[in-house]
């Protein structure tokens, strides 16, 4: 089904199993054309990002370096398929990245696996394999059956004094560090446990030729900031299980911190869509909320000496973003930039929130909803404020520090995004 027009004025309502809202929606544009695309699906992903020093206000929180250990992450898939392959990634490492062995399995629960599924991954026939900077790498296929939302547990095994340079951000997962090689043991011994990802960024499936992928490109509230810890609770984990019996994958490109047009806490948008969404075998559509922290960060302690971004600046960005998803013709919506008043108030980040900010917010959201800029618009700030406060998320929704959804709210932002605005059927 194609959109054109500007539809906002009629408000999509959907149920969440105890708390009633109404999504406005908005959609405005033409089909784009399907693409010939191979049966290789990504059904999970990690954006990279660089660590950075202590001179930024939030630590790493991983350690510096690994010699000698293994890594256990656990990921959940949204499709499922015959076999699998894994890619890890050396994006912002400056020397090779020696890799000794990496198993999948069944995840069990506390960081064990299920050993009788237990698989040895290969790199060009090898065991071991060695990733030059900057440079991802893919392991061979491996018969996996694997069925939809399906847990993982994937170990990797540093033999030697290994940089920690390329990771993803956050407490919503935990990952694993054993002592050795210890890929093969169902549950590790003494083990330490850290928040994030090291090195591995996607898991692919060998799909039916039917499946899609829709691609989550954002930044904390994408990532999942305030949902549960170990829970998969972010709202494209909550689209992946309302989509996964439809063959659709969902991938979440999202990384806390993230601008559309500043770096730090990974690259911005314009530098990273190549890799982070344009690089997936045949996206069918991404779904871009990004750009709060442009507006938050500066002034706060986050960017201190930061100029205010304007709305023009944003909207040009956005503008690029569409250019390159059409290039590509990969389907585009925008979502709307959700309130974010009193956002990290009595917090060391205080000053995130200003009415002046929020100006800039309101004339972007304007664009979007007006200019029939992207191939469709979901109105996430209609969603998620306060009917009462409309610079406020709605108390149900919140998860507490004014700026992130909590669980409520990220099931709401999954259930308001129609199918056929998602794939453009």
């Amino acid at each position: 089904m194609a959109y054109r027009g500007y539809l906002s004025t009629h408000a999509v309502s959907i149920m969440h199993p105890s708390l009633p809202f109404a999504a406005a929606l908005v959609a405005c544009a033409c089909s784009i054309p399907a693409t010939a695309a191979s049966t290789w699906q990504t059904t999970w992903y990690a954006a990279p990002q660089p660590v950075w020093d202590s001179s930024f206000v939030l630590p790493t929180n991983i350690p510096p370096s690994l010699s000698g250990q293994t890594v256990r992450e656990i990921v959940r898939a949204s499709i499922g398929g015959k076999q699998v392959r894994v890619q890890l990634s050396n994006r912002y490492g400056t020397t090779p990245l020696h890799i000794g062995a990496v198993r999948i399995a069944l995840a069990g629960k506390g960081g064990a696996m299920v050993a009788a599924s237990d698989r040895a991954l290969t790199f060009n026939g090898s065991a071991a394999v060695t990733i030059a900077p900057g440079a991802p790498v893919f392991s061979d296929p491996v018969d996996f059956p694997l069925a939809p939302l399906s847990q993982l547990a994937i170990s990797t095994y540093l033999p030697v004094p290994t940089p920690l340079s390329t990771f993803h951000w956050g407490d919503q997962q935990t990952a694993f560090i054993g002592t050795g090689d210890v890929t093969r043991q169902p549950r590790f011994g003494p083990m330490q446990a850290i928040k994030g990802r090291v090195f591995l960024t996607s898991v692919l499936v060998d799909a039916s030729a039917t499946a899609r992928t829709v691609i989550a490109f954002g930044d904390s509230i994408t990532d999942g900031n305030g949902s549960t810890h170990d829970a998969n609770r972010r709202w494209p984990d909550a689209l992946a299980q309302r989509l996964a019996g439809r063959g659709v994958a969902v991938v979440n490109a999202g990384i806390s911190g993230a601008r559309l047009l500043g770096d730090k806490m990974g690259a911005n948008a314009l530098a990273r869509f190549g890799q982070d969404v344009l690089a997936h075998p045949g996206p069918k559509t991404v779904i871009v909320l990004i750009g709060i922290n442009d507006i938050g960060w500066p002034g706060s302690p986050f960017a201190p000496g930061d100029r205010t971004v304007t709305p023009a600046e944003l909207i040009a960005g956005y503008r690029q973003l569409i250019a390159l998803a059409r290039l590509h013709q990969v389907r585009i919506v925008g979502a709307t930039l959700p309130p974010f008043e009193g956002a990290l108030a009595g917090t060391p980040f205080e000053g995130h929130y200003s009415r002046a900010k929020d100006q800039v917010r309101e004339a972007v959201n304007a664009w979007m909803r007006t200019a029939g800029a992207f191939d469709a618009v979901i109105d996430i700030d209609a969603l998620l404020r306060d009917p009462a406060h409309p610079g406020r998320l709605l108390p149900a929704f919140d998860s507490g520090d004014h700026l992130h959804p909590g669980d409520a709210g990220y099931y709401a932002m999954a259930a308001a995004m129609p199918f056929e605005i998602l794939t453009g059927d």
